[in-house]
């Protein structure tokens, strides 16, 4: 299968929030997105965790 499941987390408060699917033949690196961050009440980078 080439579409892996990814979990995001937040680079301020270092939760989980978010899970995502990404191409691995594709995407090479980290995968880095712009979320909201419910804890944090605002829009924070998420950053692909292992």
């Amino acid at each position: 299968m080439p579409r892996d499941i990814i979990t995001l987390a937040c680079t301020e408060c270092k939760r989980r929030n978010y899970t995502t699917t990404k191409n691995k033949k594709l995407a090479k690196g980290r995968l880095e997105v712009k979320k909201f961050c419910p804890h944090d009440r605002s829009h924070t980078l998420h950053r692909e965790t292992k």
